[in-house]
This record gives C-alpha cells, structure tokens and sequence, in this order.
C-alpha cells in the first residue's frame, strides 16, 4: 500500500475511558439502521441543519459517475496540492483502514477526528435514523468545515440525485462515466443511471462530463438547468502516442503535448486537467508532469510485486473490465493468472466476459456475507463466455485463490487480482503479512 495509507492526522484528542472507539462506533452505525441503503435525503438534510452543517467557505467539487471517481479525485487533489491549497477529500468505500475515507491534505484523517464527528452526530440527530454512509457522510463534512480547507472533494457513493454526498451544492459537478451498475437503485439502462448522476448539478452550475458517449439524458439536464458544461472530444480531448509511453490534452485554451502515460484510467486523468481548467487551477507544464508521473491509487491499477507480477484493480462492473482489457495489453506477458472474487449483485456474467479471451488460468473465489458469490457462479459464467473449464479452478476464499495462483506462477507470467474492493483487500492483506 502507498505510503499515505500509513498517516493519519486531524484531531490529535485522547479519547477518554468511557467513550467509543472508531471500532465500536462503526459497529454501531451498522446497527441503528434497518437497511443499508436508504435513497433520499430529508433525513440527512434534516440532521445537517441540527449540526449547522455548512461549507460554504471551500471551493466544493462534487464528483459522480460509474468508474473513475477515485482515481479523479486523486489527481484533482494532488494537483491543487502543489499549488498550495489546502485540500480534504471525502470518498468510499474504504479498502482496509475506515480512516481512507477522509483525506487532509493528502494523509489521512486520524480515527480520533472521526469519533468526535460521530459524538457530534449522534448528539444532535435525535431520533432520526441515519445509515451507515449517511453517519460517514455527514461526519466528513463536519470534519472538513472544522478545517475549514480551501479545497473540498465529495466523491458520489450511489447515483447522485438521492446521494448524501448530494446535500451540499457544489462549485463544479464532474461526471466521470456511466454505465450499468446498481440497478436495483439507479435504473436499468444508461439513459436513466446517466439522470441520476446528473442529479449533483445545479441551476447555472459548471459541470464536466468526461463519458465519451454521454446519454441523450445527460445533454437533456444540462439544457434544463442551463448549465456550463465542458464535454469529453468536445470540448477537452486526450491522444495516445503508439508505445503508451506519452499522451497529449488539449482543453478550451490549454494543450500540453507530452505528458507521462499516467498510472491511473487516462480518461479519469484528461477529465480532472478538464475541471481544473475549468477552475482556472491548471498547474504548470512542468509541474503537471510530475504530477501524473507520481500520482497512484490503492486498488487501481496496483502493481504490488516486481516478481511474481502482481496487479491488482478493484474493478466490478462491465465498463471497467473493458478498460481493464485495453490497459493489460501494456504487459508484454506470455500468460495471465486471474483471481477473480465478486458480489452477487453485480452483472457478473457481463463483467467476466471482456477478458474471457485472456490466455490465462483462472482462479475464481467464493465471497463471503450477505452479497458474497459462489464460486461456481463465476465458473459457469466463464464457460458461457468460452473460457474451457479446465482453466477454471475454484475455491471457497480469495485468500486461497491468490496462495495457488502464486504457487503456480512461472516467469513472464502477470497475476491478475480483481472483482471487487473485498477481493482486493483480502489480496493487499495478505501481501502485507
């Protein structure tokens, strides 16, 4: 894991005797709601006004979309860093430690700035329910407004429009893409996900939509609430020299030329430069340069062995896993080793498909509480799209999974880690032991 994973700062208090622990508290906050997703935000907003929530003293980018959120928020942050601002990010879900969930200034925040939010939550809810992601919500805002940053990133949980994060009106909305996922909640088709997402802007906002192929839906709410949007090959665009060893931006009135290949999804980088243009916050040519050349993501795109090549990516949804197909295509490797884990209630069989064609033995994993997956559904889904079976072991962990991979990698070969955050936190775990 990078190195910020292992800072925390904020509130330097010493919790007394008698109050929670950030572990007792979070076993809480599972516990005094009935569901763990509960669309609206009256409650919220509700419980903001009793707190007096307000951040109207930062500069807010609320960022929403399917895949890329992350990895955007990251390079906003890092670049607004070396031009000085002081800068929190609020993103989820979290990959081993809760205290990812709310960076200062790049590190994380410390367990005890957590606790006092939550104390200060509790205190003036009353009797109103609140889930799991709304208490973390409202207790990173209430982090952010004691520090009062320059700088605050809302990273988007669910959709948009009905997300906690969705509260506060932000300066600029960023769109990173869209595509299936959460049905259940947000629709089932692109037209009515991209709606939802679209739910962070704001009458005569500022937005940035970085899909290549936005829905007619997203184009509709811009032109509804008039909106200042900037467009992906409209209005920004990012080439790809042959060798992926440099790529070129061009914005409404910057171009920068040679910038290193990045090491996180290249259209995630083209549409952070977009909104920083759009701030007027673009760093310098040089400065950008390192920028990019430095900035990772735990759990995108994450080297974490030399030999045995292992990378791993949190990846779980069709779009990702067709990115995943174009970006593997760097390693010059004769095979891969996949180790795959996954939830129950992601579109599994589409998901898988992209990278059935892979040369590559396959080592699929059980997951495990409510939304865990069976193995053997990962298996049949693997067969349907052409993979032989006797490419295809099971096991009942993703522990087990990645031990054999290991045990069987030979030179010039990748392991590749991916399915889920659960997946690859149990990977990351175990390569830390």
């Amino acid at each position: 894991m990078n190195n910020e994973n292992n800072k925390n700062i904020g509130s330097e208090q010493t919790p007394s005797v008698d109050k929670k622990s950030l572990g007792q508290w979070l076993s809480y906050l599972e516990s005094i709601h009935p569901s763990a997703i509960d669309m609206g935000l009256e409650r919220v907003k509700d419980v903001a006004n009793a707190m007096s929530l307000n951040l109207s003293e930062s500069l807010v980018i609320t960022v929403a979309g399917t895949n890329g959120k992350g990895t955007t928020c990251r390079l906003l942050e890092q670049s607004l860093l070396s031009q000085g601002k002081t800068v929190a990010v609020y993103s989820s879900p979290h990959l081993i430690d809760y205290c990812e969930r709310v960076r200062i200034n790049g590190e994380l925040a410390q367990q005890q700035a957590f606790v006092d939010a939550f104390e200060f939550i509790e205190s003036a809810r009353g009797d109103i329910t609140l889930t799991y992601f709304e208490f973390s919500t409202l207790a990173a805002m209430k982090m952010m407004q004691d520090w009062q940053v320059d700088i605050t990133i809302l990273e988007v949980g669910l959709g948009g429009r009905l997300d906690a994060t969705n509260i506060i009106d932000p300066d600029l909305a960023v769109i990173t893409t869209i595509d299936l996922d959460h049905q259940d909640w947000l629709g089932n088709t692109r037209e009515k996900i991209a709606r939802e997402k679209a739910g962070i802007m704001r009458l005569n906002g500022n937005a940035v939509i970085g899909d290549l192929f936005p829905p007619s839906s997203l184009y509709d709410v811009v032109d509804e609430l008039q909106v200042n949007a900037r467009w992906a090959t409209k209005d920004f665009t990012a080439a790809v020299e042959a060798d992926h060893s440099e790529w070129h931006w061009k914005g409404q009135e910057h171009t920068f030329t040679a910038l290193p290949y990045p090491n996180i999804p290249l259209q995630n980088a083209s549409t952070a430069l977009a909104a920083l243009e759009m701030l007027d916050l673009l760093p310098e040519e040089a400065a950008l340069n390192t920028i990019i050349r430095s900035t990772t993501m735990p759990g995108r795109q994450q080297q974490i062995s030399e030999l045995p090549l292992v990378v791993v990516d949190v990846a779980h949804n069709p779009q990702a896993t067709a990115s995943m197909q174009e970006w593997l295509s760097r390693y010059k490797v004769d095979k891969y080793r996949v180790v795959v884990g996954m939830l129950k209630d992601k579109s599994i069989a589409e998901t898988l498909a992209p990278l059935s064609s892979l040369n590559a033995s396959w080592y699929v994993a059980s997951t495990q509480g409510f939304r865990g997956c069976e193995a053997q559904v990962l298996e049949n889904a693997l067969v349907n799209a052409g993979t032989t079976i006797e490419n295809i072991a099971t096991y009942d962990n993703v522990t087990l999974a990645y031990e054999s991979a290991l045990a069987d990698y030979q030179a010039n070969e990748l392991i590749l880690v991916f399915g889920s955050f659960v997946t690859v936190a149990d990977v990351l775990v175990k390569q830390s032991q």
